[in-house]
Parts: structure tokens; C-alpha cells; sequence
């Protein structure tokens, strides 16, 4: 265990000493406090129950304390060493108050391993190999940072490039007009209006929302005076997705750009229709 403790299935013991009654043997000569289940053991110590070999969470376990009384309560031959040297462990305890392991018998050292010594000159060649290496690690590690930090920069002013190049052209799309100013053309319906449209384009399901949205408004008064968060919140698409519609259906000619309201609200007028 992580306390350094051991547990040892009874079952293993009670069988090695050739006890016939396990359950009643546990109960007769272990105390509870040195006796537990594998499940509450692997609990206790918060670790798994080990895998391969079988074990079940309903294994008894006894510890230390428990295989020794265990041991002391058999009369199987085999273990008299063992309960001859437990009586004179306690009686020496008892009488001396400690108890030592006799020596083990001095063992003949093993020969100790030759040294063999470099010349000065590849000790210093050496050295000055491994200082060479150390600076070199040192310097590629630094050209790897300048490297890496000189194309977050790189990126950082790509991305802020690519922003300011889509204000501006959303900005263009608004202050310059795609043609003259024309009279609105004459009042249609938007069922008019959107079959014209699907005759121009191919009309994926994003760009028929905004068309379907924006439709009436051009259909009633020739141009649309309404703020890309508008359609945005009509159609649950995204601002940027409805500018990429609108431009979508300009590049089409299903309508056209006509500057901007003093709110800076682009305005578009509808194109006329196609002649049948």
C-alpha cells in the first residue's frame, strides 16, 4: 500500500497453512482491526484493484499482524522456525528492550573497477566540444524565437491589413454608386421581383433569404434603405454574411448600389427587369 503497509489474501494464507475452515479460522484468530475486504482496502487507499489477476472486490485481506497471529495459531510443522523465532524475539524484547538481526556473514568485497585516465589534450578537447555544442543549442534557440515572433508579427499585420482592405471596400459599396442615378422604375410585386432574380443567379439558400427579405421594399419603392443589422436580424444571418449576399446579387445585376443616408445607411436601387 502507499503507506508502505502489506495485505496478503487470506485465502492464500489460510490454504498454505492448511486451514479447512477459512471463514470461522478469520473469525477466531484475527482481530477486525487486522482483517478487511479488497474493496474497502482499494478504497481506503483510494487505488484500483489490481487487474490480471483475478481478484474480486470481495477478497479477504489480512495484514501483517494478521498473518503472523494466523502463522502462531497453526500447528502445521512447517512453521515451527518461524514460531521459534517469534518466542525469542519477545523474550528478548522483553528482556533487553530491543531486538537485533544477527550479523550476516561479511561477504569478500567485489574487485574494485579499473580507472583509466585521458590524456590533457582530448580531456580539453572535450570540454571545449561540449562548450561549442552548448553555445550553438543557445544561439539556434534564439533564432528559433526571433523566427517565431517575426511571423506572429507578419500575421498580426496580415489580418489587420485584411480588416481595414473590407472597411473600406464596404465603405466604397456605399459612397460610390454602381451607375447614375435613375428614376425608380415603375411598381412591381415581389413575386415579379424575385423571378427576375432567380433568372440572373443561382440563388443559394443564404442569398434567397436576404432576396425574399428585401424584395417587397424594392418592389414597392424601387431601392432599399434598410441597415445590414436589420436584414441581419430578419433573415438570423450574420452581418458580414448579408453584405456578402447583397454583393452577391450587385455582381448579378439584381440590383445596385446608390450611395449612403446621412445615418450612412446604404441604399440600393432595383434593376430593371429583364426584357422577356
Amino acid at each position: 500500500m502507499p503507506d508502505g503497509s502489506h495485505w496478503f489474501p487470506a485465502a492464500d494464507v489460510l490454504g498454505e497453512l492448511g486451514y479447512t475452515n477459512p471463514r470461522k479460522t478469520l473469525m477466531d484468530h484475527v482481530p477486525e482491526a487486522f482483517r478487511t475486504h479488497l474493496g474497502s482496502l482499494t478504497t481506503r487507499y483510494e487505488s484500483p484493484v489490481p487487474a490480471g489477476h483475478g481478484f474480486k472486490r470481495s477478497m479477504n485481506m489480512v495484514n501483517l499482524n494478521g498473518l503472523i497471529m494466523l502463522l502462531s495459531a497453526t500447528s502445521k510443522p512447517e512453521t515451527q522456525p518461524f514460531r521459534k523465532w517469534i518466542t525469542e524475539m519477545v523474550v528478548t524484547v522483553q528482556r533487553t528492550g530491543s531486538y537485533t538481526l544477527p550479523q550476516a556473514q561479511a561477504q569478500p568485497l567485489a574487485p574494485a573497477p579499473v580507472a583509466y585516465t585521458l590524456p590533457p589534450q582530448v580531456a580539453d578537447a572535450i570540454v571545449r566540444l561540449e562548450e561549442r555544442n552548448i553555445r550553438l543549442d543557445e544561439q539556434f534557440a534564439a533564432v528559433q524565437r526571433e523566427t517565431l515572433e517575426t511571423r506572429r508579427e507578419m500575421l498580426t499585420a496580415h489580418q489587420a491589413t485584411a480588416r481595414a482592405m473590407e472597411r473600406i471596400a464596404d465603405r466604397l459599396d456605399t459612397l460610390i454608386p454602381d451607375r447614375p442615378a435613375t428614376p425608380p422604375p415603375r411598381a412591381t410585386s415581389p413575386d415579379a421581383v424575385l423571378a427576375d432574380w432567380k433568372s440572373r443567379m443561382s440563388v443559394t439558400e443564404d442569398v434567397w433569404a436576404v432576396a425574399v427579405t428585401i424584395a417587397p421594399a424594392l418592389a414597392a419603392d424601387g431601392e432599399l434603405r434598410q441597415s445590414l443589422e436589420s436584414i441581419a436580424t430578419r433573415t438570423g444571418l450574420t452581418e458580414h454574411r448579408v453584405n456578402e449576399c447583397l454583393r452577391f446579387m450587385r455582381k448579378h445585376a439584381c440590383i445596385h448600389a446608390r450611395g449612403s443616408t446621412v445615418d450612412g445607411v446604404p441604399v440600393y436601387g432595383l434593376s430593371p427587369a429583364r426584357p422577356l
